[in-house]
């Protein structure tokens, strides 16, 4: 994994923006999904949105005042960006196998090899964000594997978002103790908002 120093002010303008703009972006008019290009948009988008919230959220709640103290340390710092990082890439692998399940079972898509072509595109670009290089080698080989067994008649209808709500229990920098405590909220918390997210691309998608 590449070593490289988060700081605060990386951290509120290049992903508390996500946290904060997403509940003014609701009220804008949502265009429709037509091609394979809004279609990466939307999965990369996304899947920023629901994994910043979702962490940046169950810290806030579980440090209070404390939070933003804590951006000075460098060793906390370190596991939010690893966890932040973690959390995405697995998001990124549930809402690609959702979508591309869906458009293959309710639109007639065929082409499900295009889903690879998207996943590795986003990486691709994530890698000029300093998306560490072992993580994204990681996540590739997972995609793959999922790749090769999902059943694609059932995923987008089979509790897509496991893996993600998962992933944020895992990573989260929060005590184990604390974290056991937690797992239903967590767990919960993350597959509402991916629900928030279900809604939407089913309401935009116009292939």
């Amino acid at each position: 994994m590449k070593n490289y120093k988060l700081t605060w002010k990386d951290l509120s303008l290049n992903d508390f923006k996500v946290y904060f703009f997403s509940l003014f972006k609701a009220f804008i008019p949502k265009s429709k999904i037509k091609n394979l290009d809004e279609l990466e948009e939307f999965i990369q988008t996304k899947s920023a949105w629901v994994s910043q919230v979702t962490l940046y959220s169950y810290l806030k709640t579980r440090m209070g005042t404390r939070y933003v103290l804590h951006f000075d340390n460098d060793v906390f710092m370190k596991s939010v960006n690893e966890a932040k990082w973690n959390i995405y890439a697995v998001s990124l692998q549930d809402l690609t196998f959702y979508t591309f399940s869906y458009l293959k079972t309710n639109l007639n898509f065929k082409d499900l090899n295009k889903s690879k072509e998207i996943f590795h595109n986003i990486l691709d670009d994530e890698s000029t964000n300093n998306m560490p290089s072992a993580i994204i080698d990681k996540t590739k080989k997972k995609f793959e594997e999922r790749f090769q067994s999902i059943d694609w008649n059932e995923y987008w209808n089979n509790i897509p978002f496991n893996q993600s709500a998962l992933s944020l229990y895992e990573w989260a920098p929060i005590a184990e103790e604390l974290k056991t405590l937690d797992r239903k909220i967590v767990l919960n918390s993350v597959i509402l908002k991916w629900d928030i997210i279900k809604k939407e691309f089913q309401e935009r998608i116009q292939f």
